[in-house]
């Protein structure tokens, strides 16, 4: 609600309340005028002192008239606060805390410390701003810290400064001290992030979102939420945050919470808080012995608070307990807290056991995000109850009613909002909101669908529905959208390479993308942007936040340079040497890669250049592993050499590909036929496959199209034999592929050359494997003696022979390796001696069957005899009336001593064309020409 609100409004209503807030401190030093309103005989004053006798442990408690900063910051600030947050969430108190705006005075005067980074190579000097490391010891336990402030915070309060002025005088100005010392010593909002006292408050009363707060994961604006922002003098806001904390709650609140909601620490400090607050307000029970020593708000006004420090803190039965109060305070809050710490964990698995018993088929996270829930919409009502009642009770008990009565709806009203969250729907909608952005994109036309709504209107089930039913929406529109959510996702460090299978697992149910499909999009990816995929690259939104800060800054000041002098005497390197680059750079914490990165992203063809380079570097250690698997010393193993290769031959056209689409970005300049040069040098073939199979030539400038069509003079080699050590090292390199039959295939090879080396590889790096597949392999290389054979043998490994013959046989070549590792997984191998009947006429087809081994002759029964029809592996029989779910009509004979059949049970092969669209089309288009064939050879002559 309030994400949006102008920077330079939002600015000076913060200086409007620091300054009020400072008043107030003031007036606890010097305030000679309030006091008046507070005198007995006051004809008019609502806080004018009554006669009624207020007991402490059986005794009147004197007062006398008092000044009213104390009552005004207890009363009505610390309450309102906690109104703001569950009502308005944090981007609301965030934006407007005067304390974080005092924090930010070293950043405003440039004071804040830095490191200095040296270049060794160049010798150049960087300054960086010093933030706190999330692996030192703050970054780890800075939860605790700030509930240590807090519960020291609220245990001062009963002890030192609910009513002595000068005290909390000198607490708010230590506090205020204390932030403008870590705005110094650490950048962004450091004070608010790892110090405040008020976080752990802000944490459970405004997560995952407050009643009127905005979705950032759903929003539109670059700028979310409480996002550090700054103005530009032409008015323009922009983001100023450097990243100082990962997930960060001024970006996403939501993200942060569920990010966060399996953490000790979380529920330490939910059920923990619970505790405090109760105890807190309990203890002033406690220690007079009745309820209206609170209610009345004498503890507000007591002068002689220090003094009783060493008197007893405890007040039961009409009985003082002799503990001090310096003692008995810090026991009952740290009391209550562990209790209430102990009850909570006691009731979530409680609710975890009565959740399997009954199948309700609730997470974990959905549990404890209800109670959590729970324990928010209880302790808001319960504070209340007490928070500023003393000046409640003043206003008309007319008023008093609707003051509670809209804090109850309003936080029902919470309740009701927040209990139907969960990490699954926040992710959906998250996934949705970028399916959403591609969709617009693509320029669909969805007007006709949506009767006058836009698709900003639609929910995310919505989204959805509509990409199926979009006659526009084809396979290669679904496959571009779903690419650009997966990148979108990868930039901002949503996901990673190994999560992304998982995490956007529902959204590809919902566009029926296979898990293949996705692998192909991660290549895809990998190879378009080779960092996107490192997984040494932290990416975090954060830190895009901080990059595109920095380089929308840059920009600006670039612009603004050449608008000043003349563009003919603008030089780049002492542009960037000046103060203000090297401001903006400490400002944002830039290190010399991201630098790098940054300006490379201002000249396309700089940057498309050094992507070429990479990609053409990769592209030759491609080609020298596909000669590596052409050497004459492993090529005994053809079958299981074929899906390495076609793996590797896949790689190369992506790269080619993706050259090709750079050589259109630079067009005729020199680099661009270098490049071209070199293209046609390391690939031609499939580069010349490629130009005749695609539209490149309109596409390319002639002269790049000469050079990538022309063979170069230096001629093509190759080396014909490789030591085993190079194959082995390119086998290794496969390992890494995230396709489980590459591995398992790899594995398998690099066992062949060296079974002791393959066994360490599995020793060494098996937790590596995730799949079942490449854990079979792994584990059949390490039971294996190395006083065996020097060959393995393929049956040694079920899994994978199976899927090697599925994947060279004309029926399943290049079929999805999702696919082929299911019906491997339901396939069985059988073994027949020539003459031995495999099937006969009239059985019924309950499996699809594949030549794997030896001969067959299939003995057809036609109007002028038996036909025989010899078959040889790699061929499926009787596929037709597999399909058809009919009897057989023929007889399959064994024509071999050694022949084998993989048989695939008919009902998993029906499930898996209901399941795999690519599937079922390539079943169709192999039966057509199959039926084709069959008529052919049935036809008589001479029709």
């Amino acid at each position: 609600m309030f994400a949006q609100w102008p920077e330079r409004h939002m600015h000076w209503i913060r200086w409007v309340l620091t300054v009020g807030w400072l008043l107030i401190i003031a007036s606890l030093f010097y305030d000679p005028w309030t006091s008046a309103l507070t005198v007995p005989d006051h004809p008019w004053s609502p806080l004018r002192l009554s006669e009624t006798c207020v007991q402490v442990q059986g005794e009147c408690l004197s007062e006398q008239p008092y000044p009213l900063g104390t009552t005004l910051f207890w009363g009505a600030i610390v309450p309102s606060a906690i109104f703001i947050l569950l009502v308005f969430g944090h981007e609301l108190w965030r934006r407007i805390c005067p304390l974080s705006f005092l924090s930010q005075i070293p950043r405003a005067l440039g004071w804040q410390r830095q490191f200095k980074r040296e270049n060794k190579k160049t010798g150049k000097v960087r300054y960086e701003l010093a933030k706190v490391n999330s692996n030192s010891w703050l970054g780890r336990n800075y939860p605790y810290v700030q509930f240590g402030w807090l519960f020291i915070g609220l245990c001062g309060r009963i002890l030192f400064f609910n009513a002595d002025r000068l005290v909390l005088a000198g607490w708010l100005l230590f506090t205020v001290a204390a932030a403008i010392a870590v705005g110094y010593w650490y950048g962004g909002k450091s004070w608010c992030q790892y110090f405040c006292p008020m976080a752990p408050v802000q944490s459970i009363y405004s997560e995952p979102g407050g009643l009127l707060g905005s979705k950032a994961h759903m929003s539109e604006q670059s700028i979310t939420q409480s996002m550090c922002r700054t103005v530009l003098p032409e008015g323009k806001e922009q983001s100023a945050c450097v990243a100082c904390q990962n997930p960060c709650i001024d970006i996403d609140s939501e993200r942060t919470y569920w990010n966060s909601l399996n953490k000790p620490e979380t529920s330490f400090l939910r059920y923990g808080y619970v505790g405090l607050v109760i105890g807190y307000f309990v203890y002033y029970y406690l220690y007079a012995g009745n309820w209206n020593y609170y209610f009345s708000g004498a503890w507000v006004r007591q002068t002689d608070q220090l003094a009783s420090l060493l008197s007893p803190g405890l007040y039961l039965f009409g009985q003082t307990i002799n503990i001090p109060k310096l003692v008995a305070v810090p026991l009952v809050l740290g009391s209550c807290t562990v209790i209430s710490y102990w009850g909570g964990r006691w009731i979530e698995k409680r609710a975890k056991a009565h959740s399997r018993k009954q199948h309700l088929d609730l997470s974990v996270e959905s549990i404890r995000h209800r109670i959590f829930t729970l324990c928010t919409f209880g302790i808001f009502n319960f504070f209340f109850i007490f928070a500023g009642r003393p000046l409640v009770q003043l206003l008309p008990v007319a008023v008093q009613y609707l003051y509670d009565l809209g804090l109850v709806a309003l936080s029902t009203l919470w309740l009701y909002q927040t209990w139907r969250r969960s990490p699954d729907l926040y992710s959906r909608e998250n996934l949705a909101n970028r399916f959403r952005k591609q969709l617009e994109k693509l320029q669909l036309n969805v007007a006709q669908f949506l009767e006058g709504r836009s698709l900003n209107d639609l929910n995310t089930h919505e989204v959805y529905v509509l990409a199926k039913v979009l006659p526009g929406f084809t396979r290669e529109k679904r496959h571009q959208a779903y690419k650009g959510v997966v990148r979108e996702a990868l930039e901002e460090g949503y996901v990673n390479y190994a999560s992304s299978l998982e995490v956007l697992q529902q959204m590809r149910q919902e566009l029926g993308i296979t898990d293949d499909e996705h692998r192909i999009v991660l290549e895809e990816l990998g190879i378009e942007d080779p960092q996107l995929l490192n997984p040494d690259h932290k990416r975090s939104l954060e830190n895009q936040i901080r990059l595109n800060g920095y380089r929308k800054s840059l920009e600006r000041l670039m612009l603004l340079q050449q608008k000043q002098i003349d563009d003919a005497t603008f030089e780049q390197d002492d542009f960037q040497d000046s103060d203000t680059i090297r401001s903006l750079r400490r400002e944002y914490s830039i290190t010399p890669q991201e630098e790098e990165w940054i300006l490379s992203g201002f000249s396309t063809n700089a940057s498309s250049a050094k992507k070429a380079d990479f990609l053409l570097t990769q592209l030759l250690e491609l080609i020298s592993c596909y000669r590596a698997l052409n050497q004459p010393i492993i090529q005994e193993h053809q079958a299981v050499l074929t899906l390495l290769r076609e793996n590797i031959l896949h790689k190369k056209e992506l790269i080619v590909r993706s050259l090709l689409g750079i050589l259109v970005i630079l067009q005729s300049d020199q680099t661009a036929l270098d490049l071209a040069q070199s293209l046609q040098q390391a690939s031609p073939t499939i580069l010349g496959e490629i130009l005749d199979q695609e539209n490149w030539g309109t596409q390319l400038p002639p002269t790049i199209l000469q050079c990538l069509t022309e063979p170069g003079e230096t001629p093509v080699s190759c080396s014909l034999e490789s030591p085993s050590e190079t194959i082995l090292t390119h086998l290794e390199s496969l390992l890494q592929d995230q396709n489980p039959m590459i591995q398992a295939a790899a594995l398998y090879i690099i066992g062949q050359l060296n079974l002791e080396h393959g066994q360490d590889i599995a020793r060494n790096q098996g937790h590596q494997f995730k799949s079942p597949l490449v854990q079979e392999a792994k584990n059949q290389l390490l039971s294996l003696s190395l006083s065996s054979p020097s060959k393995l043998l393929l049956t040694q490994f079920p899994t994978l022979e199976k899927l090697v013959y599925l994947f060279n046989s004309d029926f399943f070549h290049r079929m999805q390796s999702e696919t082929l590792i299911a019906l491997a997984g339901q396939a069985e191998v059988r073994a027949y001696q020539q003459g031995d009947i495999i099937t006969e006429a009239g059985d019924t087809c309950r499996e699809l069957l594949l030549l794997i081994e030896g001969d067959a002759n299939i003995h057809y029964q036609t109007k002028s005899g038996v036909r025989v029809e010899q078959f040889h592996p790699g061929q499926t029989l009787d596929e037709l009336e597999v399909l058809a779910h009919s009897t057989s009509e023929n007889t399959i004979v064994a024509d071999s001593d050694s022949t084998r059949i993989l048989a695939i049970p008919v009902d998993a092969f029906d499930d898996w064309l209901d399941h795999d669209p690519d599937f079922s089309r390539r079943v169709l288009e192999l039966e057509s020409r199959q039926l084709q064939r069959f008529m052919q050879s049935v036809q008589p002559v001479g029709i």
